[in-house]
């Protein structure tokens, strides 16, 4: 027997033909258990069977389970590399029974298949029963003819299991190999137990007991109660990848075939072999790939909460172990070939799933690197001054872990070679208090009342990966279910509502851009329409829309899909609005700073610190600007960078955003002339989705510039379709412009001058017209006054009032010159009516008799009977107005009475 998948095959078939049902491995997310972070044991799929929960087709199961061990109870991240047999991945073979045969079939059919399918020698064997489990006892020395010796009884919890602190529960019985005297340690039971010389091979355990409250009984004692089961049954395990090492003759399960060419493929990519103090970096790289790829491949995804920061946890880990072997580019993805190669037959998931394993792996290293390389460089500073047996700060670990992402088992790592530990304690305290700050300011927000359920989603499922930058469409897992507004099991055809998923090309609206539209597939043709996408809580992404066909659970598979016209037309107008924005600090100066922005699939506006209103040839350069340089049809180069180093290269931080210790630098356009002569032309920090090329924008056309506020001033902007269509629009007006004007388009502009021309002349005779009428031009004569019947004499004073009827109030002042002139000496006084009924007043004085009489005071008193206020002007002409065009004459009247007193 010489390769692991021979093991394992040989292991199911054991077990098939003793009538066993052979099931298939469950996913690494436990569905049934929500207190577990992963599936950590052969028997956690079965978990509701032995309690009586739910019930199986069959009585007796073998299989080959998938499991994890990294974080919570069960943590053997930080072994990892460093010892023979510590995994965080792992298979664990196991048969169960439940309710069907007990100890003596268990026992006998691990005795037959280690000693005689797999040919272990029996000398090299002993095994362990709990303390008081004669039974057991009696059934091993039956089978195995040992002595007592060899049958060692273990009063401790090692050989007595429980689910938990109530439910089924029994005695175990392990068996031991031998490695020899050549490996130090001592049997089971001794004080050098912990040595690699005896291993455990296959724990079996007997569930034969429930365990019960301590009151069961009825009685005042605080003991558990345990009471015989009435079907027992049968859960064991096995290590594959130990008795793996133990059939092929190493005590070490990284000398075993499969982790050989694994190791073998990362000797390969990196050109360092796996000796001395390299050995543990190749191990930890091997083992953090098989357990990073088969998360990923059942849906968890690198995140900063609950299992997507476990998995990012081992992933950073073996990217550290990979920077101490001196690669300078993302290893892990070029050695998944390899693991699908040695595991991919037995796991299909690992075949389907290895472009988004690759990809994941691939983009986390590529983040992380520049916070490894600058966090190393910080715990090296910090940590300089500290000896062997010192201990470094936990506030200090938190801050590398908090500001720029480096895992607390990371810092441990990388000190545990120089033997100084971290102070655990205090890095917990300081993450407690965060997290109660930042629940607390969210609290202060306002948005408690309607947003808690977002907070609590967070805090379960983690923040949504976002894939929208290289790609469209991408698979995740459905997190978080939520319709009216309250956390849903599942969502149904017709119901609207939201949707979490791990993973999202969806881009949410923030920094002004629109969020995605598009749909969500789910299985046996489910379909989710997403009408709106929004970023929650920072970067918890939630599409909204309507179920149209099928069902979605939290758990299930999905398939996202944006609407490709639509991101398309967003990423033109995004990236057009950047080329404006250095364009109006060209055109207009280095003053003008964003204040706002609007990027949709039909338009973009832009909103910039500017005093005055742009001329018509300031928007003309703007726009030549831009469209020279989608022209130019330049690449748009995106960079992670230190926000700090982004900032210090020239790159424009915007408005109110908040920007972390690494952001995104967008760059387009390269400088013509001058000092930026072949260099990057706009330079701005963004988190949206931007075009490939400039030239994919096609066209910018600006159709409007406003004021915004104080200060502000707003240009509006359409791109690509939407600027040639509107084009054609405009083209469609200015011809029939051209056949109302009965001219051609090209000659419209000189036929329009003379439309105006003739306008404002018939204007102009209009307007004469008008006074002549009245000032009573034509009409009847006295004292050689034209209008003389409107003139009377007041005293020694000439008075010339009259009320004209839809005359704009600003020809009165026109009219009243006239009345003047033709006076020679006198006052004037007209009232116009305007359509509305309100009334305009004017008053003229001649300027023999302004000494006597002043116009302002007059028109004062006629603007009173109009119902109007005041008045004003010089003494000798003065306007005012009033609602009460019907007392015009009261108001002649009132003047006229002023003249008379």
């Amino acid at each position: 027997m010489t390769g692991v998948s021979e093991i394992r095959s040989t292991f199911l078939d054991y077990f098939r033909k003793q009538g066993h049902d052979v099931v298939a491995s469950s996913p690494l997310v436990p569905r049934n258990d929500p207190t577990l972070m992963f599936t950590n044991a052969g028997m956690v799929q079965f978990k509701n069977v032995f309690t009586g929960q739910e019930t199986r087709s069959y009585s007796r199961a073998v299989t080959s389970q998938k499991c994890v061990r990294a974080g919570g109870k069960h943590n053997d991240l930080d072994n990892v590399g460093y010892t023979a047999r510590h995994h965080t991945f792992f298979e664990m073979l196991g048969n169960f029974s439940f309710g069907d045969y007990f100890k003596d079939v268990a026992i006998e059919h691990a005795w037959s298949l280690i000693t005689k399918t797999y040919g272990l020698d029996k000398k090299r064997l002993l095994v362990t029963v709990y303390h008081d489990d004669d039974q057991a006892f009696g059934i091993w020395k039956k089978i195995t003819g040992f002595s007592d010796e060899r049958i060692i009884r273990i009063a401790t919890a090692d050989n007595f299991w429980s689910m938990g602190e109530t439910g089924p529960c029994g005695p175990c019985s392990e068996i031991f190999f031998d490695h020899g005297p050549k490996i130090a340690g001592g049997p089971p039971g001794s004080k050098d137990a912990d040595g690699d010389r005896f291993i455990e091979i296959w724990n079996l355990v007997f569930m034969q007991y429930e365990q019960r409250g301590a009151d069961a009984g009825g009685g005042a004692s605080t003991t558990p109660v345990r009471v015989a089961l009435p079907k027992p049954s049968i859960d064991t395990g096995m290590g594959l990848e130990r008795i793996s090492a133990v059939l092929q003759g190493t005590h070490d399960n990284y000398e075993t075939d499969l982790f050989r060419a694994l190791i073998s493929a990362s000797v390969d990519a990196t050109g360092v072999e796996a000796k001395g103090e390299f050995k543990a970096s190749h191990r930890v790289i091997a083992d953090h790939l098989r357990a990073s790829s088969f998360l990923i491949a059942d849906g968890v995804l690198p995140s900063n909460e609950g299992r997507g920061y476990v998995l990012r946890r081992i992933m950073r880990r073996a990217m550290r172990h990979a920077h101490l072997l001196g690669a300078k580019e993302p290893l892990m993805h070029r050695l998944v070939p390899a693991l699908v190669r040695q595991m991919g037959d037995t796991y299909q998931e690992l075949t389907h799933g290895q472009a988004l394993i690759s990809e994941t792996l691939k983009l986390e290293e590529t983040r992380f690197k520049h916070t490894l390389d600058k966090g190393l460089g910080l715990l090296g500073e910090a940590s300089a001054t500290l000896g062997r047996g010192a201990v470094f700060p936990g506030d200090v670990a938190f801050k590398l872990y908090d500001t720029f992402g480096f895992p607390l088992d990371l810092t441990e790592d990388a000190l545990r070679p120089r033997g100084i530990s971290v102070d655990t304690a205090s890095f917990a305290a300081a993450m407690d208090k965060q997290k109660e700050d930042a629940r607390r300011a969210w609290k202060g927000s306002g948005e408690a009342a309607t947003e808690t359920i977002w907070f609590e989603a967070k805090e379960e499922v983690g923040a949504t990966e976002f894939l929208g930058y290289d790609t469209e469409i991408a698979e995740g897992v459905v997190t978080v279910l939520i319709g009216g507004g309250k956390r849903k099991k599942e969502l149904k055809t017709g119901e609207e509502g939201v949707i979490v998923v791990n993973q999202t090309p969806f881009y949410g609206e923030s920094g002004g851009q629109a969020g995605d539209h598009g749909v969500i597939k789910g299985a046996k043709g489910a379909l989710f329409r997403v009408s709106e996408t929004q970023k929650k809580l920072g970067d918890l992404v939630a599409h909204m829309g309507r179920v149209e066909a099928g069902s979605f659970k939290a758990g299930d598979p999905a398939e996202l899909v944006v609407d490709h016209a639509r991101r398309t037309a967003t990423r033109a107008n995004h990236s057009a609005t950047h080329l404006l924005h250095e364009a109006l600090r060209q055109v207009l100066g280095t003053h003008v700073a964003q204040k706002g922005s609007l990027v949709s699939p039909d338009r973009l506006r832009f909103d910039f610190l500017h005093q005055k209103p742009m001329t018509a040839d300031e928007i003309r350069s703007v726009e030549a600007m831009a469209n020279a340089f989608v022209l130019q049809n330049s690449a748009v180069e995106t960079r992670l960078m230190a926000v700090e180093d982004a900032k210090a290269s020239g790159a424009m931080a915007l408005f109110g955003e908040k920007y972390g210790d690494e952001v995104r630098v967008v760059s387009m356009g390269i400088g013509p002339a001058g000092g930026r002569a072949g260099k990057a032309w706009s330079v701005e920090l963004c988190g949206g989705t931007h075009v490939r090329r400039t030239g994919d924008i096609g066209l910018v056309k600006v159709v409007a510039e406003s004021a915004s506020s104080a200060g502000v001033r707003r240009i509006e902007a359409l791109t690509a379709d939407g600027a040639l269509s509107y084009l054609a629009s405009q083209d469609e007006r200015v011809r029939e412009a051209a056949a109302v004007l009965k001219t051609r388009p090209e000659d419209m502009l000189e036929r329009l001058k003379a439309v105006v021309d003739e306008r404002r002349a018939l204007e102009r005779q209009l307007a004469d017209a008008k006074r002549q009428l009245a000032l009573g031009g034509g009409a009847s004569q006295s004292d050689g006054v034209p209008g003389g019947d409107t003139v009377k004499s007041i005293g020694t004073i000439k008075l010339l009032a009259r009320t004209v009827q839809g005359l704009n109030p600003k020809d009165l002042r026109g009219l009243v010159d006239d009345g003047k002139k033709q006076l020679g000496s006198g006052i004037v006084a007209i009232v116009g009516v305007t359509e509305d009924g309100k009334a305009g007043l004017a008053v003229g004085v001649t300027d023999d008799l302004v000494k006597s009489w002043n116009a302002v005071e007059l028109v004062k008193a006629g603007a009173e009977a109009l119902g109007g206020k005041g008045g004003g002007g010089r003494p000798d002409m003065a306007q005012a107005g009033g609602p009460d065009g019907a007392k015009a004459s009261a108001a002649l009247q009132a003047i006229e009475a002023c003249l008379g007193a």
